[in-house]
């Protein structure tokens, strides 16, 4: 098995990249800590995969600076910033094994037939598909190739590990367990990564940190659970799960709201008519014939259900409930929406 290694710092510092007049690029910068694991997170066009290509060389910035491991590396050509990538497309060669396209980088690099044989073996262990490196990539799942790809990437144990929307292709339970397995094989080899997705889900379950980009910048980098709970802006929270906007007023550090005063967040507007973003599982229901919502529909959606309501102000309401809870919430009920009190973002209505 294959043994942990020192990861390294990276850094991109005011990066620029223009196409035809549009900044993909606007002044980008990302610090990465050694052996860390960061996924940039963004609506198409936002600029991540800019980033990554950047990074990997395979794009040159207007402007600004690359460094890895306090080396800057931003004229220095793709071959020789070692780095491994995976892409959506497997791109293994069809007329090699698994075994044989684990080896080809190690080939490149003139390591000796036992060398590469004993490392590719190491690696395709690692991936859990010691069993099938003598198949070629059309007898193996969709999975199972992205997983080839991932070795073969490793096996040179690259500084940087470049992964750009490599799950997309996948169908759902797939990816589910192949962003496991990758998070728990980046934990043990400890290489300092850089995920490229457009899936919030995948983004939050892998990453020690994620970066929500839009129009070629950082709007928030931080922790999952911190990204999620306390976003800066209201694009954030929108684009980071589900989120209620809600008609309330905002008066010392607090926001009335469905008849409930919650704490706002830093970052909120302080006074006056706003909109208060809220979770929908910051937020409770009960069937009240005197409430404040009539239920328009209400979904069983497994683990948790859903109820939407109509509020008598006319916003709308989404509201996690259990999935037991479900079948109480008939269309056109009358209920109660109350919030939980959890803190809230506030922007100016």
């Amino acid at each position: 098995m294959t043994t942990a290694r020192d990861g390294v710092a990276v850094q991109l510092t005011n990066l620029r990249r223009t196409y035809a007049g549009v900044n993909a690029l606007d002044g980008l910068s990302l610090d990465m800590h050694p052996g860390e694991f960061i996924a940039l997170l963004g609506p198409s066009g936002c600029g991540k995969t800019t980033a990554l290509r950047c990074l990997a060389g395979l794009d040159d910035p207007d402007s600004g600076t690359i460094t890895v491991g306090g080396k800057d590396v931003t004229g220095i050509p793709t071959s020789k910033r070692d780095m491994g990538m995976v892409f959506q497309a497997y791109s293994l060669f069809p007329h090699m094994t698994a075994r044989q396209n684990v080896e080809f980088g190690l080939q490149l690099r003139k390591h000796g037939a036992e060398a590469r044989r004993k490392r590719a073996q190491e690696m395709l262990e690692l991936v859990g598909l010691s069993l099938h490196m003598d198949k070629f990539a059309h007898q193996m799942s969709g999975g199972q190739q992205q997983r080839v790809a991932l070795a073969r990437a490793l096996a040179i144990e690259p500084q940087v590990l470049l992964l750009d929307e490599p799950l997309s292709a996948l169908d759902a339970k797939v990816r589910v367990q192949l962003r496991d397995e990758i998070r728990r094989i980046q934990l043990d080899v400890g290489t300092t990564t850089l995920f490229v997705t457009h899936d919030q889900e995948e983004a939050l379950a892998v990453a020690d940190r994620v970066g929500v980009m839009r129009a070629g910048n950082l709007q928030q980098l931080a922790a999952p659970e911190e990204l999620y709970s306390k976003p800066v802006n209201d694009f954030v929270a929108d684009f980071v799960g589900v989120t209620n906007r809600l008609t309330g007023a905002a008066s010392a550090g607090t926001a009335s709201v469905l008849g409930t005063s919650v704490p706002l967040l830093p970052g909120s507007a302080q006074s006056g008519a706003v909109t208060v973003l809220v979770r929908p599982e910051h937020l409770t229901v009960s069937r009240d014939a005197a409430g404040n919502a009539a239920v328009v529909s209400a979904s069983f959606l497994g683990a948790h259900g859903r109820v939407i309501a109509t509020a008598d102000g006319g916003d709308q309401i989404l509201v996690q409930v259990s999935s037991a809870e479900v079948a109480r919430f008939e269309p056109g009920a009358r209920v109660k929406v109350t919030p939980t009190g959890d803190p809230a973002l506030a922007v100016s209505a």
